[in-house]
């Protein structure tokens, strides 16, 4: 059996490009836009959604929908906030 060469590492994080402007591309992205509208019109909400999409990660979104009643639409704009929040946080620092 022949081996495989190893991949050569690629330069950086980004492939070439400096963290600085690999975390800016992260900034310019729809996920980020909506993790920052999220914190500053609602600070109050932050650790609630986040807390609500967690447990939507973890029971599965249907299931989820189905044990509060509530439409599955709902349960996936919680669970894309929460995600989104955690985004924007994380890449924000």
């Amino acid at each position: 059996m022949s081996e495989t060469p190893a991949a050569e590492p690629a330069e950086g994080a980004a492939g070439g490009r400096d963290a600085s402007s690999f975390v800016e591309a992260l900034m310019d992205t729809e996920l980020y836009s909506i993790g920052a509208f999220f914190c500053d019109e609602h600070p109050d909400l932050v650790d609630e959604v986040v807390r609500r999409s967690e447990e939507i990660e973890e029971a599965g979104l249907e299931a989820y929908a189905r044990a509060r009643s509530e439409p599955v639409e709902q349960a996936f704009e919680t669970l894309l906030t929460g995600l989104a929040v955690r985004y924007y946080k994380a890449v924000a620092g």
